[in-house]
């Protein structure tokens, strides 16, 4: 995508002929409409969401009469009802003589609109099969290997009890109270926002986007000033953005130099290279980030050990509190089931969590606790999905 150009301009390049910008914008419009995807042809690039850029990503293929789509993750940062609008529009592109290749990690949606399911590991196919004679744990199996530890899943209700009957006797350690912030055109995006979040839990946030949970999570990492209320927050709070490319990383600087912006704007005098150096090896060890040295350079690393470098260096020295949005947005199997495995630890040696992810079942794996934010309001709510769907949309 070109940041400085609009959607229907993107969209647009690579056609024939005179632009004509109405004729664009309407078809931007009427693709989005039958893929049931919500896009402002007039909006600039730039200032979209990453959810909103993959929308156009999507639109702009779709743009094309492909006979053939090929889409890498495409649900990744999509609210569940796009999500599912989306698979429903590929399912009727293939049966309308049209073929469709999808790249993803979630395996109940190749399940729900493959014909066939191949899966590959570290570059190898090992499994290929029809999607109607093939099982959830076949695929997992058949992704992990046979021969690797067991990974950790969503904990049972008994398991989540008990962590919060702990989590209960201590103090909030991060929290909001009443806070509220209006935006530079006069909307109210938070409101009357109050929050508690305890030592040793994981709360999860559930929104469709633009609800305010922008704001909301960064207001809680210190990244933007509440207009009303009172912000609560430990000295170290860590932060982990979605878009880690813009707001967390250093792309053509070394590991090192990325691990050192930790405590950015904190430190004074001579850098001390040799320990940040050492630091950085052994965060490489500890959550498994793959590359030749701290040397390298954070643009040469995969998306998935991007993403580990961001989360160890937040977590180094088990901060009080850590905000993180869409934790594993574009990761594979393995990558995702990495960081969940690292918040789970985080919050299990007392770190306070807050987590937003656009995929309601990312939420309810890791999650403790669950709220819902609707149109800046927050709530809390139940496990159960239609109750959060219904909480996201306000309708309860």
């Amino acid at each position: 995508l070109v940041p400085a150009m609009t959607v229907a301009e993107n969209v647009a390049l690579g056609g024939h002929g005179v632009f004509n910008p109405r004729a664009a914008a309407e078809r931007v419009r009427a693709l989005a409409a039958s893929a049931g995807l919500a896009l402002d042809p007039d909006a600039r690039v730039s200032t979209l969401s990453v959810a909103a850029q993959q929308r156009c990503e999507i639109v702009k293929a779709l743009a094309r009469d492909a006979r053939v789509l090929i889409l890498d993750e495409p649900t990744a940062v999509l609210a569940p009802l796009e999500a599912a609008e989306l698979l429903r529009w590929l399912r009727a592109f293939a049966d309308s003589g049209r073929a469709v290749v999808l790249i993803t990690h979630k395996l109940r949606d190749a399940l729900a609109i493959a014909d066939d399911i191949t899966v590959l590991r570290q570059g190898r196919v090992v499994l290929t099969a029809g999607a109607r004679e093939t099982r959830e744990e076949q695929l997992r199996t058949a992704m992990v290997g046979a021969s690797e530890p067991s990974l950790g899943g969503a904990p049972d209700a008994q398991e989540r009890d008990a962590r919060q009957s702990v989590a209960s006797t201590t103090t909030s350690v991060l929290g909001l109270a009443n806070v509220s912030i209006t935006d530079a055109r006069g909307t109210v995006v938070l409101r009357d926002v109050t929050l508690g979040v305890r030592a040793g839990e994981i709360v999860g946030i559930a929104a469709i986007e633009g609800a305010g949970q922008f704001e909301l999570l960064r207001v809680l990492a210190g990244r933007m000033h509440a207009q009303h209320g009172q912000v609560t927050r430990p000295t170290r709070t860590g932060f982990v953005p979605e878009d880690r490319h813009r707001d967390a990383l250093m792309l053509d600087a070394t590991i090192t130099e990325n691990v050192a912006l930790r405590d950015a704007g904190q430190r004074h005098g001579i850098m001390p290279w040799a320990a940040l150096n050492a630091s950085s090896t052994a965060l490489l060890a500890q959550y498994d980030v793959r590359t030749e040295s701290t040397l390298s350079t954070a643009r040469s690393l995969s998306g998935g050990n991007q993403q580990k470098l961001v989360l160890g260096r937040e977590l180094n020295d088990a901060p009080d509190a850590l905000i993180v949005e869409n934790p594993s947005r574009g990761l594979d199997f393995l990558a995702t089931e990495a960081v969940h495995a690292a918040l789970r630890d985080a919050r299990d040696v007392g770190t306070a969590v807050v987590m937003y992810s656009g995929d309601l079942d990312e939420v309810l794996l890791l999650a403790d606790r669950v709220f819902a934010l609707c149109a800046g309001r927050l709530i809390e709510t139940t496990r159960d999905r239609d109750v959060i769907g219904r909480a996201m949309l306000g309708l309860q």
